[in-house]
């Protein structure tokens, strides 16, 4: 016999209900107003030829059409250098981050002062931050090249240079890997101490332990931050906006800076909103592939 049981609330759980939807509703309004809204707006306008000045119609997928024909050369042009991007700055950004976090997980004196100097650069404002490398960056009068010049080696035109700009601006990217290399500390000091004493008792030294132990034990960290390098990587545009505009020639061309321009400065707003929602597509199926092949090499300690 089916039997229908009833939950009856009682008033206390009514009245602790009615306050946690009170304390939460902060938190929803917030999502609602700067995030889900904006994104139902985004891709209606998406379909439209809108401008700010002249309003719009509904045109349908002729935006969509119009990126993926080819008529704009731009856009495969700003995926192509990002990509370049990411590419390079996620590998050399986990890389430095992590020999940063097993320099600063070793015993030596004043480590607190080492951890809060590295990671001092990540609060910088990223305007002041760019300020400064496009002074050691100038090509004419700037520190790195006075370097060169001092020691006797070719000059490069850096963040002027058609081939030289992207790996300028991933070598700055290093700059701002303190939250990557708070995350990875972490992880290394969660490292259960017993495995290390084992490899030590058994022989090995402190690459034994690298291989068998500990990256093997931070693989959800690795995993978690090149998720997160990814993603910001593909949304990166300060760097463009302030040093380069783009140049020189669109070699830094980024993707976030071309949807800038289409909507700020060309105010082809429709176009621009079609191009954001290329952008989280392709951000999410690149996440999606990286969370499917993980289980092929990231450990976690309860399987």
């Amino acid at each position: 016999m089916n039997m229908k049981t009833r939950v009856v609330m009682t008033a206390r759980e009514k009245r602790e209900n009615k306050w946690g939807i009170l304390f939460s509703l902060p938190c929803i309004l917030g999502f609602l107003i700067f995030a889900l809204i904006p994104m139902g707006v985004s891709l209606v306008l998406s379909f439209m030829n809108y401008s700010f000045t002249t309003g719009g119609n509904f045109i349908g997928f002729a935006n969509y059409k119009q990126l993926f024909s080819g008529a704009d050369p731009y856009f495969y042009k700003s995926i192509a250098v990002t990509i370049i991007y990411v590419v390079l700055s996620v590998p050399s950004a986990m890389i430095f981050a992590f020999l940063i976090a097993l320099l600063l997980n070793s015993d030596v004196r004043g480590k607190g002062i080492f951890r809060t100097i590295f990671y001092l650069p990540t609060v910088v404002p990223i305007v002041a931050m760019a300020a400064i490398w496009m002074w050691i960056f100038n090509p004419d009068m700037g520190l790195a090249n006075h370097l060169l010049k001092g020691m006797h080696l070719p000059v490069s035109k850096w963040l002027s240079g058609e081939s030289s700009v992207i790996p300028t601006l991933v070598f700055i990217n290093l700059w701002t890997t303190g939250s990557t290399m708070v995350i990875f500390l972490a992880g290394i000091q969660d490292v259960p101490r017993q495995l290390l004493e084992a490899v030590q008792i058994d022989g090995g030294g402190f690459f034994s332990k690298l291989r068998y132990v500990i990256i093997p034990m931070m693989t959800p960290t690795i995993f978690y931050n090149v998720v997160m390098g990814v993603i910001n990587g593909f949304q990166i545009f300060t760097q463009s906006y302030v040093m380069t505009q783009g140049g020189p020639n669109n070699s830094s061309l980024f993707y976030v800076y071309y949807l800038y321009r289409e909507a700020f400065e060309f105010s082809r707003m429709g176009k621009a909103c079609s191009v954001a929602w290329v952008l989280f597509v392709i951000i999410m199926i690149l996440t999606a592939v990286i969370f499917k092949y993980s289980n092929r090499w990231v450990y976690y300690g309860g399987e």
